[in-house]
């Protein structure tokens, strides 16, 4: 594909003049620091469990699928989180129609309590199933077969099993037959029954006042099941299951503390369980009967659950201490919140995610305020007083499910047919592509019914040249598998991506990422693609094409629904309100919150008008389920891992499709520079040199600070602080599933952004400001470089400058708390990354010395960080 690259600025340029000048300073040191010394992480495994149906099933000998076996990637140390089933030995399978539930397929739920009378079984009426039409806990079943001659009639029908009567309440002939009802028995012992309760003359009843299906613990909004899972030509398949904690569904109870004296906490166990479903049950032959009737119960696989703890464990009545700022690091902080409990300062911290640059400016203050955890540097005018303790490195990922449906043509690839309903796994997109899923470009990410003239949409016949959704658009198929061509998707949540609500540091980058594109930055200035498509005008960076008459302003830190289009309300009896794009395609609570809605299938699509609630209201749809998925969300890269979500690959400015993965950060981390304005953060700049010349650097990829100001007055909290950047910064840097360990989806650290935290982390700790003036150290005359007196105070070239640098690290730093030798910030060099010459490693170099010397070099003027 052509690409024309927007300018790039050099190195020097997007250093800036301080960087340069402090990285003079100590370069005759860099040959001195260490290597990179980071570990990618690797996916955890040692848990996955795979099941055989031929030596699990209670009924192998009629089994449906009796070469079935079924592989659960994650079985302990789970939380609130997706995870991989994937199965062998299956059969073709058949999409549900209306009532029927499909051929030669399978039904996943998660259920807690254990069989009392089949040991190493879960008991079905524990299982969370049913919330979906066509699905239920509960039928009617007919009397398909008449009694035996001399046997007497129970109003029971023969094709019900013996071990479902207990759950049955008898019939009275073909207008009425028999009812049977699994109850759900909730992890508290509460009971959800509408049948078998006993009337005034002992008999069992149907009790048409209770609905197993939805009730106080489980509806169709909450739920978890996947109540169809298809496989393929080949027996094969696979699908994300969302494992759902106490905290979620309490009527499962997974995780609740199990708390024994003298032993570790631990979290309450639940059962995964797989339903193979053949083509009839229950004595007819469609399948249009529960999975927890016995008939197809019998061939249920499970695999047994351990989870963590439900809770932060520390000790009740700890005192706090909070944190605030970047949604990029949460998944590690949560890991590392037991382990801080047991610190040398133990503390339970608590994180409120928000706007990275208001907390800053609280934590640059000296009265004592949150720990900022920061991508972007201060907005600051004048001397930053904040110090930057690097803990995390990951990034923004733009998350989907979408499942294969293939157009119903003759001359379709049979392979592709073959696929049907399989989730696709891969998955390209440029700048452009993303740009029209964040300006609301495509048509149906607009309001059905409303004026679409301004996209040149004007009816059914006259669409214009916008696509429907992204897998129609030409931009899209030019770059991605043929086979995408051959799909009919038309989910609405295709459309655009779901946007969290909201100011972050994690907008501004993927923006930057955008304008850094010389075919993004046309296609936003009003200029068509090739194939005709154009902009939503309401977002077009131009004036002339804006209809507001001001250019929308990129980058900027949020995701605005710029156009104001709404489809009218209409009156009388069958009227609806109003829709607006909010309402039409709502945001989501957060980038984390993207990944769980991806995983859940659910696109947040807008269901129908309920004119009976007060006031009247839209109603929502619920989820798509597996085999119907279709959603793309932006979300975070420890989010996405998290909930077992497929990510894009997207361009780096190199040309490269890269997906996030732990070696494309680490390649991002080695292409990084210093941000302009403030040298102690790095950052990656999609228009540097540095950034076109890393082939397989991820471009969304985002280190995480830790900021405070040293002179905050409150000595305790300082140190709680610098004891959570210590650990973060070597513990909490292994990757692993376990308790205090990194999560996936995120890259550990090299080993000198580990030495600069663990030099900020002491400044923290002893009140050092970075501002502080080293004396006595002579002020030598400015230079004509523009900078003040102050700052060449401690940029004097040659050895005795070096020698003052290091003497004043001696004094203000604790020797057994500063880590091994640090290597180039920057990271060590992979074989696509660009040759940048000695400035990229002094200036690091330059950085950790001066962090260490506590600020000899104050700050020169700050680039103010906009907000928009």
């Amino acid at each position: 594909m052509s690409r024309h690259a927007a300018p790039k600025a050099s190195v020097w340029t997007r250093a800036g003049a301080s960087g340069i000048i402090v990285g003079l300073l100590v370069g005759v040191a860099v040959t001195a620091l260490g290597s990179l010394g980071a570990t990618p992480a690797i996916a955890d495994t040692s848990s996955a469990v795979t099941v055989k149906a031929s030596d699990y099933e209670l009924d192998p000998a009629d089994a449906p699928m009796p070469d079935l076996a079924v592989t659960v990637s994650k079985t302990a140390d789970l939380t609130s989180e997706g995870i991989l089933v994937s199965w062998t030995g299956g059969k073709k399978s058949v999409r549900p129609q209306g009532n029927v539930g499909g051929e030669n397929f399978l039904q996943i739920a998660q259920c807690w309590g254990d069989d009392p009378e089949h040991a190493g079984h879960p008991d079905r009426t524990t299982c969370q199933y049913g919330a979906f039409p066509n699905v239920g806990r509960d039928s009617n079943v007919e009397a398909n077969v008449e009694p035996d001659p001399g046997e007497p009639d129970t109003g029971l029908a023969p094709n019900i099993a013996p071990e479902d009567e207990q759950y049955t309440v008898p019939g009275s002939g073909f207008a009425n037959p028999p009812y049977t009802s699994i109850p759900f028995r909730a992890a508290d012992k509460t009971t959800v029954i509408s049948s078998v309760v006993l009337n005034d003359k002992g008999e069992r009843v149907h009790d048409t006042t209770v609905d197993v299906n939805k009730n106080e613990f489980f509806t169709e909004y909450t739920s978890n099941e996947v109540k169809w899972a298809g496989s393929d030509d080949a027996g094969n398949g696979s699908v994300k299951f969302e494992m759902q904690t106490s905290m979620q569904s309490p009527g499962l109870g997974c995780g609740q503390p199990v708390i024994v004296p003298g032993k570790e906490t631990t979290g309450q166990s639940c059962w995964l369980v797989i339903i193979p479903r053949g083509t009839g049950d229950s004595g007819v032959s469609q399948i249009i009967r529960p999975g927890l009737f016995w008939d197809a119960w019998q061939h249920h696989v499970a695999v047994k659950l351990d989870f963590k703890p439900v809770g932060v464990r520390c000790e009740i009545g700890s005192a706090e201490a909070q944190l605030g700022g970047s949604e990029l690091i949460a998944g590690a902080v949560s890991s590392w919140q037991p382990n801080l409990c047991a610190g040398a300062t133990g503390s339970a911290f608590v994180l409120s995610t928000g706007n990275e640059a208001d907390v800053l400016a609280k934590a640059s203050g000296t009265v004592p305020s949150p720990l900022a955890l920061t991508s972007l540097p201060s907005s600051v005018t004048t001397a930053d007083p904040l110090q930057y303790a690097p803990v995390g490195l990951s990034g923004v990922t733009i998350s989907f499910a979408i499942d294969r449906r293939v157009k119903p043509i003759p001359d379709i690839d049979p392979a592709y047919a073959d696929r049907e309903t399989q989730s696709f796994t891969s998955l390209n997109l440029t700048p452009r592509l993303i740009a029209k899923l964040l300006t609301a470009s495509y048509t149906s990410a607009l309001p059905p019914g409303a004026d679409l003239s301004h996209i040149n949409y004007i009816d059914f016949q006259h669409p214009g040249k916008n696509a429907r959704n992204i897998t129609t658009d030409p931009d899209f198929l030019a770059i991605n598998d043929p086979e995408w061509a051959a799909q009919d998707l038309n989910s609405v949540s295709l459309a655009d991506a779901l946007t969290p609500s909201g100011r972050s540091d994690l907008a501004t980058q993927l923006w930057r990422y955008v304008m850094a594109d010389a075919d993004a930055v046309a296609f936003l200035d009003g200029t068509a693609d090739k194939w005709g498509m154009i902009v939503n005008p309401w977002y077009s960076t131009n004036a002339d094409v804006n209809p507001t008459g001001t250019g929308f302003v990129l980058p900027r830190d949020n995701f605005p629904k710029a156009d104001p289009v709404e489809k009218a309300a209409t009156e009388g009896s069958n009227g609806v309100g109003p829709v607006n794009l909010v309402t039409w395609r709502p945001y989501t609570s957060g980038f984390e919150n993207g990944a769980y809605l991806t995983l859940r299938g659910d696109g947040l699509q807008l269901g129908g008008w309920d004119s009976t609630s007060t006031p009247p209201k839209y109603l929502k749809t619920i989820r798509s389920l597996v085999g119907e998925q279709g959603v793309i969300g932006l979300s975070t890269a420890g989010s996405a891992a998290r909930y077992q979500n497929v990510t894009a690959s997207l361009l780096n400015p190199a040309g490269e499709y890269v997906a996030p993965d732990s070696d494309a950060m680490l390649a991002a981390a080695a292409a990084m520079t210093p941000a302009p304005q403030q040298p102690a953060v790095l950052e990656f700049d999609p228009a540097s040199s540095a950034a076109a010349g890393a082939g397989t650097a991820y471009p969304l990829t985002m280190p995480v600070y830790a900021a405070l100001n040293p002179l905050q007055t409150d000595a305790v909290q300082r140190a709680k602080f610098a004891n959570l950047i210590r650990y973060a910064a070597t513990d909490g840097q292994k990757p692993g599933t376990g308790i205090g360990q990194l999560p996936a989806g995120y890259a550990p650290m090299p080993t000198s952004w580990v030495d600069q935290a663990l030099v900020a982390a002491t400044a923290i700790e002893q009140g050092i400001s970075p501002n502080a003036v080293p004396s006595p150290t002579p002020a030598p005359a400015a230079a004509a470089t523009g900078v003040t007196a102050a700052r060449p105070a401690a940029a004097a070239s040659g050895t005795a400058a070096v020698a003052a640098v290091a003497a004043t690290v001696a004094a203000a730093t604790d020797p057994t708390a500063t880590g091994t030798k640090a290597g180039p910030l920057l990271g060590a060099k992979t074989p696509d990354d660009p040759d940048v010459g000695p400035v990229a490693a002094a200036v690091p170099a330059g950085l950790l010395s001066g962090l260490a010397a506590a600020g000899a070099v104050p700050m020169i003027s700050r680039i103010r960080r906009k907000r928009l």
